[in-house]
Parts: structure tokens; sequence; C-alpha cells
């Protein structure tokens, strides 16, 4: 009786600290709006290392308009990955003029490296299909991207 219960309290201290975990994982970043075109994007900016690092990781959901950039210090060539990262996304890799130098999808929960083409100052994670379901393309602008502080 003793060996369940101290089974059941350690199961149950595990599972709230992975509740812990992951909710810290899905907090939300800062908003703010940007525009494809006709289209407006709420965008949740990662602007520091850790930020980055994290990401959209363990989100299980993100709405139809919604994305997150990513704000680098200076122009430099970046990959992206989708490890511990659940949702389907397309990445769309932003010179510092804020023109869409390639877009990438990538897959769930892999490590395959998705790279620019060239350095860049952002990248745009959306919904996989995002930016071809709005006819959004290499050479597009996306404007109200934020600045390095």
């Amino acid at each position: 009786m003793i060996r369940s219960h101290s089974c059941l309290t350690t199961f149950a201290a595990a599972f709230l600290a992975f509740t812990a975990i992951n909710a810290a994982a899905q907090q939300k970043f800062p908003v703010i709006p940007l525009t494809a075109g006709i289209y407006v994007i709420q965008a949740e900016v990662a602007a520091k290392e850790t930020e980055r690092q994290q990401g959209l990781m363990f989100r299980e959901k993100m709405g139809p308009n919604e994305g997150m950039v990513f704000l680098f210090e200076a122009p430099a060539g970046v990959c992206m990955w989708m490890k511990n990262t659940l949702l389907p996304l397309s990445v769309a890799f932003i010179d510092e003029t804020g023109k869409i130098v390639n877009i990438e999808d990538m897959a769930p929960q892999t490590t395959e490296s998705h790279c620019a083409k060239k350095p860049i100052r952002y990248a745009l994670e959306m919904n996989q299909g995002w930016f071809k379901h709005k006819n959004i393309k290499p050479g597009s602008v996306i404007e109200g991207l934020p600045r390095a502080k």
C-alpha cells in the first residue's frame, strides 16, 4: 500500500512539473500587428536569445492570422528547426528592409534545418500554408516589423 501511494505521489509530482513546464513553454510573448499586403498578422515577438530558442515550442494551436516574428540583432545567416514544435509551420525569412527572401514549410517535431538564402534580420512563422494561401511570396514586403533596441 505504501509503495502504491509513493508511486502515485511521484506520478502526481511529475505530472504537475510537466504541466508547469508546458504552461511556461506556451507563455505568450508581446504581440504587435504586422501587415502583409491587405492582411494583418498578430505576431508575437521573440527578440531575446532565450525567446528565439523557445519560439513556438509545445504550442498546440495558433489562430489563423497569428504568428511569431523572430528579431535578430543584425543581418545573419539563419536556420530554423522544429524540435518540440507541434504545429506545422511556414517560415518567411525577411531582410532588413522587410522584403521576404524565401519561404520554407516545416514539419512538426523534426530537426531538419530550414535556412535563409541570404543574411536576414527577421523570420516570421505562421501556420503552414498561410503565405501560399494569401499569395505572399519572396519579394513581398512585411510592414510594421520591430527594430532592435
